[in-house]
C-alpha cells in the first residue's frame, strides 16, 4: 500500500488574457502579430495543489486558434476531471487517444500537468525531466521586418543589451533586394561573431529566397524556414549553400525525420504548442541531440507560463545542444509574473521553484471564461 497522496483533479479554470507586443511584427504574406489572446489554465486537486498551463496561438500562423482551446478542455473534461495528474505522460496519453490532434490546445494541458507534478513533489520541472544541464541560456532578439535601416538600429540596441543572436524577419514587402539589404545591414550593425539569420516564416518562394541566399552567401549568415514546404526548403538549402533553420514545418517527430533526411535540418524551432507541450517536445529533443541538430526551445507567443515551460527543457539539454531561447514574456505586456523568469546581459534562466516557478497574478488574468467541477 503507498503512503504518497492519491491526487485527483478536481477543476478546470480557463482564462483569456489579451498580449499587447512592445512592437507590431511585420513577417512575410501579410502576416503581422501585435495583440493576441492568450489562454490560461489552471488544473486544481483535492490537496491544494494546482498547476498552470498557457498557449497563446498566433492568428493566421499556424493550424491553431485561441478560440479553439475552451471547446477542446470542455471535450476532455471527462478525461480531466477525477483524473490522476502525478505522473503526466498517463494521463496526456488518455487525453490524446480522446480527442486526436489539436496538439496546441492540449499542450496548455500537458504544462500545467508537469506544473502541478513538481509542486507535489518539491522539485523544478528542470530537475524531472533530467536534471539542470544549463544554470542560463542564450537568447535571441527577434526583430521586425520594416526599412533595412531601422532594423540595423535595432539590431545595435540589441547587441548592446547583450544579445548574440539576431533573427532577422523578411518577405514583408516582397522584395527579395530588401531583404538582402536587410541582411547586410543587420549583420554589419552586430560585426562578426553574433548569429544573424533571416526568418521568412514560410512566405518566400524557392525563387526569391534562392536569390536572396545567394546574394549574401559571402556573409555569415543562416536562412530560416523560407518556404512553405520540406522540398523548397532543401533545394534552398542545396542551392545557396547557406545553413537553415526549420521551424513551421518541424511539428512531429515524422516532420524532423523528413527534414534530417532531406539535408535542410542544421538548427530547428521546438516549440511546445506545437508539439503538444513538455512529454512530446522531450521526445522531439531527444530525437534532435540524436541527429545533432542545434534547437531553438520556445513556443509561438505567450508570457511568463509558456516562457517557463520551453526553459525548463532547455535548462535540462545539453548546452551544446541549444542554439538559443526566447524570452516571449519580455516582448509583451502584461506580465503574468514580474518576478519569473527574467533576463540578463543576452542570457535567461529558469525559475528555480517547484514546478515551472511561476506564480500567476490574479488580478491580470481577470475573470474566467470557463470553470468546470468534478
Amino acid at each position: 500500500m503507498s503512503n504518497y497522496p492519491d491526487y485527483r483533479i478536481t477543476g478546470l479554470t480557463l482564462w483569456k488574457v489579451p498580449l499587447t507586443s512592445h512592437e507590431t511584427y511585420y513577417m512575410a504574406e501579410g502576416k503581422t502579430c501585435a495583440t493576441v489572446d492568450s489562454m490560461i489554465l489552471r488544473v486544481d486537486t483535492d490537496h491544494g495543489v494546482s498547476g498552470w498551463g498557457e498557449v497563446c496561438p498566433i492568428p493566421h500562423y499556424l493550424p491553431s486558434y485561441a478560440r479553439g482551446v475552451a471547446p477542446a478542455i470542455e471535450e476532455l473534461a471527462p478525461v480531466l476531471l477525477g483524473g490522476s495528474p502525478i505522473g503526466v505522460e498517463a494521463l496526456m496519453k488518455a487525453c490524446r487517444s480522446h480527442l486526436l490532434g489539436h496538439p496546441y490546445a492540449q499542450s496548455a494541458i500537458d504544462i500545467a500537468l508537469w506544473d502541478l507534478t513538481g509542486k507535489a513533489c518539491g522539485l523544478p520541472v528542470y530537475t524531472l525531466l533530467g536534471g539542470l544541464q544549463s544554470a542560463d541560456l542564450p537568447l535571441y532578439h527577434s526583430i521586425t521586418c520594416i526599412a533595412p535601416e531601422d532594423m540595423a538600429d535595432i539590431a545595435k540596441d540589441a547587441l548592446a543589451a547583450g544579445m548574440r543572436q539576431i533573427q532577422v524577419k523578411l518577405g514583408a514587402d516582397n522584395n527579395w533586394e530588401a531583404d538582402v539589404a536587410r541582411l547586410r545591414l543587420v549583420r554589419e550593425a552586430v560585426g562578426e561573431g553574433p548569429l544573424v539569420y533571416g526568418d521568412w516564416n514560410c512566405g518566400s518562394s524557392r525563387l526569391d529566397a534562392t536569390r536572396v541566399g545567394r546574394a549574401v552567401r559571402d556573409l555569415d549568415i543562416m536562412l530560416e524556414q523560407p518556404c512553405a514546404t520540406l522540398e523548397e526548403c532543401a533545394a534552398v538549402r542545396s542551392a545557396t549553400g547557406l545553413p537553415m533553420k526549420l521551424d513551421e514545418n518541424a511539428h512531429d517527430t515524422t516532420s524532423l525525420l523528413k527534414a534530417y533526411e532531406l539535408g535542410c535540418m542544421d538548427a530547428v524551432a521546438l516549440k511546445l504548442s506545437k508539439f503538444g507541450g513538455i512529454s512530446e517536445l522531450r521526445r522531439a529533443r531527444d530525437l534532435c541531440l540524436h541527429f545533432g541538430t542545434k534547437m531553438c526551445v520556445e513556443d509561438t507567443w505567450g508570457t511568463d507560463i509558456a516562457t517557463a515551460a520551453a526553459l525548463h527543457v532547455a535548462a535540462s539539454s545539453p548546452a551544446q545542444a541549444v542554439l538559443n531561447v526566447c524570452d516571449l514574456s519580455g516582448y509583451v505586456y502584461p506580465r503574468l509574473d514580474p518576478d519569473a523568469p527574467t533576463r540578463s546581459g543576452g542570457r535567461i534562466s529558469p525559475p528555480a521553484g517547484p514546478g515551472l516557478g511561476v506564480t500567476p497574478n490574479p488580478a491580470v488574468l481577470g475573470e474566467p471564461v470557463l470553470s468546470l467541477a468534478a
